[in-house]
């Protein structure tokens, strides 16, 4: 079985962009579009989407956040007041010149990304220091034009949400930003898709374009090279000043706002499936599965059958989701391997012979073997298997991230501590000379962090900061 297996997906350990494509085709997640760079998300992908959104929406909204939805089409004088801003996403905009069959007076930017938007319109609603904070988030699709593109990884357009903000103070908005990155980003990665990550600011030369502070929360994917998963900016009163979002204080004397922007996309799927698979494809964290447990009759003989679907409305009133399998035609086999494929947590093989024997064979995506459980214990026993799998999952990934990650003194050695993982360097020793020195070999800071691994404090200039460096997608 082993090796019928290996010839399905390319080895993980000896060729994992191959791997990557592998996966993302024999478990049916995404398609290349029509348009170059494009991509098509297909069912079950976009299944895990919705679950994404559903507790990343959760999160933002217990911050105070509302969600509302701006145009896609943003006029190019708008990025042209922010100069930093247009300056950074230039050369991947995409641009319309004609609509109606005529020429545009004005060209329109298709948006990759909504600060100038909001930036306007925030204008226009704020007026008052009681109209502050103001907290918005929209979940959309951007475009970005893409010259390598690869799904949902770096792809011309994608999904996303993306938050902006205004506050009376820099201090408010810092503190908001930060409570973003952490309570919502960092607790969904870590807690529902079991990806440890490290928080942290990105460097002047790697902030956003127009932002005053870039904090990212950085991953490691299963071959050591990193990931940027989720990423809130200060933007001091950059765009507050172009777009001249000001309010009225209580003293009645006008002041200019202060802004952050913040954002999660679909390259959290590409994260999922690189940090948790293996050369038997998926393995998804139970939290974030659209299906916990898939339950398959081996036979399709009415009492199994019959059983299956006990089985599967028994769970699902616990509150387990619970897909049944009972397909014939493709044969056992070739349905277990679609699930193990698709990385459903815990597979239960239902048989007339597990029925005489009053139990079920089960199966947990994220270990080696099958098990016997009694039919007596399903209920209370799965939930339980669940939540440990959960756990497991995330310690499983901490431990790779702490055995891949060398602590080095010069610039030599973290170069070759990058070849494999992550390197720990302090930022005064590496500073930005040795960043563009690292930079020539595909190298980057990923993030500062202070030294106990911990979110530096965005008010407090002074602080020994160590920098994580790697290569990265």
């Amino acid at each position: 079985m082993v090796a019928e297996r290996q010839k399905i997906l390319a080895s993980v350990d000896t060729d994992f962009p191959r791997w990557y494509q592998d996966v993302l085709e024999k478990a049916e997640l995404a398609d290349n579009g029509p348009v170059r760079g494009t991509m098509v998300i297909r069912p079950y992908a976009y299944a895990v989407w919705e679950r994404m959104q559903s507790e990343v929406d959760a999160r933002i909204k217990a911050t105070g956040a509302e969600n509302v939805y701006l145009p896609l089409f943003i006029p190019q004088s708008y990025l042209e007041r922010e100069a930093e801003h247009v300056e950074g996403f230039s050369p991947e905009l995409a641009v319309v010149t004609h609509a109606g069959g005529k020429e545009l007076t004005e060209p329109v930017v298709v948006r990759p990304t909504s600060e100038t938007l909001f930036g306007e319109l925030m204008a226009k609603w704020i007026q008052s220091h009681r109209d502050l904070p103001m907290l918005l988030n929209q979940w959309a699709n951007v475009v970005r034009w893409e010259m390598r593109p690869r799904l949902f990884l770096r792809t011309s357009e994608f999904l996303w949400q993306e938050g902006h903000t205004a506050h009376a103070t820099r201090e408010d908005a810092a503190e908001y930003a930060t409570r973003i990155h952490l309570e919502v980003y960092k607790d969904f990665l870590e807690n529902v898709l079991a990806i440890p990550v490290l928080p942290g600011f990105k460097t002047p030369s790697e902030r956003f374009a127009g932002a005053t502070n870039t904090m990212t929360c950085e991953a490691m994917m299963g071959d050591g090279k990193a990931l940027q998963m989720a990423t809130s900016h200060e933007l001091g009163q950059n765009f507050a000043t172009a777009f001249d979002i000001t309010y009225t204080d209580a003293q009645g004397k006008v002041q200019t706002t202060w802004t952050t922007s913040w954002g999660s996309s679909t390259r959290m799927m590409g994260g999922l499936i690189m940090s948790h698979g293996d050369d038997f494809g998926l393995r998804i964290p139970p939290r974030i599965a659209p299906h916990q447990v898939v339950v398959i009759a081996v036979k399709d003989d009415d009492r199994t059958v019959d059983a299956a679907k006990q089985i599967v409305a028994d769970l699902s009133t616990a509150g387990v989701r619970t897909k049944l399998d009972v397909r014939i035609a493709p044969g056992f086999g070739r349905r277990a391997t679609e699930w193990e494929l698709k990385g459903v947590p815990v597979r239960l093989e239902v048989g007339p012979r597990d029925l005489d024997a009053a139990q079920v064979t089960y199966a947990r995506r994220d270990t080696d073997g099958k098990s016997p459980l009694p039919l007596a214990d399903l209920v209370t026993t799965i939930p339980v298997l669940l939540d440990r799998m959960q756990e497991d999952m995330l310690a499983s990934a901490r431990t790779r991230l702490a055995e891949r990650t060398t602590h080095v003194s010069t610039i030599d050695e973290a170069r070759e501590a990058a070849k494999t993982g992550f390197a720990v360097i302090d930022w005064v020793v590496l500073g930005e000379a040795g960043e563009k020195e690292l930079n020539r070999d595909a190298i980057t800071v990923r993030c500062l962090q202070t030294r106990d691994g911990r979110m530096p404090d965005p008010l407090n200039p002074e602080q020994d900061l160590v920098a994580i460096v790697g290569r990265a997608y």
